[in-house]
Parts: structure tokens; sequence; C-alpha cells
């Protein structure tokens, strides 16, 4: 068996929210060096409330039971949204896995559906290997004046995005 196939791509439940928080934490504080608790990302502590909205959505990349990856999108309204929350539990990186591809591609095919037109996003300067894999997947680069007003922009975000579907 693949080791892709072992993937499956879901929509968030109430339920995960335990496991989406043990998967960010640790990337954001440990692996990146990002000073940042739950408490400070609000939106953690409702997911349903905060990106199931309007066009928006969250999912989650699963093994069996275990939660190896996330992603969600925000709508922002005027057929505009923001990708937030993408993270891949580090054993699980890779396009021998495909979780980040098919993560986005969840995401993509959502927004598409939903007739939006533009996903913008932000990321830190220490996302590296983000930043390859966003340009690799057709997004450009843009300056923060581009970004639309309602963008939900983070303090530590310094480099932006945007797809047009």
């Amino acid at each position: 068996m693949a080791a892709e196939s072992k993937v499956t791509i879901a929509r968030f439940e109430p339920e995960d929210s335990p496991a989406v928080i043990a998967l960010i934490l640790p990337i954001q504080n440990q692996e990146f060096g990002v000073a940042i608790t739950a408490e400070q990302q609000p939106d953690l502590s409702d997911i349903p409330g905060f990106y199931q909205q309007d066009h928006g959505g969250f999912w989650v990349a699963k093994v069996e039971d275990e939660v190896v990856g996330c992603i969600s999108l925000k709508d922002i309204g005027q057929q505009q949204a923001a990708l937030r929350k993408m993270f891949v539990a580090k054993p699980w990186r890779g396009s021998e896995y495909g979780v980040a591809s098919r993560l986005l591609e969840a995401l993509l095919d959502h927004a598409r559906t939903h007739k939006l037109r533009d996903i913008y996003l932000g990321t830190t300067e220490k996302f590296l290997a983000a930043h390859r894999f966003y340009e690799k997947k057709g997004f450009a680069e843009i300056d923060v004046s581009a970004l639309p007003a309602a963008f939900p922009r983070m303090s530590v975000d310094v480099k932006f995005y945007h797809f047009s579907l």
C-alpha cells in the first residue's frame, strides 16, 4: 500500500480540536521558534465559529485516527479568503505522503465550489519549505500593501502570497 493512500482528508469535527492543537503548537514553538500559545490564537478554541462559517472551512489529514495535518480557509468577504493554519507533522511531510498537497487540493476544491476568486496567505520568514511549496502550487508573492483590508494579518507574518482561482 502506498504511503499516500493511508492518509485521509476530512472536514474538521469538534472532537479533532485537542489533536489539532497538539499538532500545531510544537511546530510553532519548538520547530520554528515562534513563541505563541494556544491562548494567543483564539481561533483554535472555536474552529467551527471562526473558520467553518460562510465559505470558509477547516480540514484535517488523518492516518487512521491520528491527525497528521491541517489547513483552514477563512472567508473574508468579496469572494476572497485567507489560507491559514496549514501544518503537517514532520514525519508526514514530503511528496512520498502527499499530505500538504492533498490538504491544499481539498481547500482549493472547496474554494472553487463556493465561487471564491482570491486566496491570500501570510507566513513567517522561517517557513522556507512552505514558501517553496506555495510557489510551486501557483501562489505568487505579493507586497503587504496588496492585501485586502479584511485580511486577518498575524503579527509574525512578514511574507504574503496570493492565488487567483
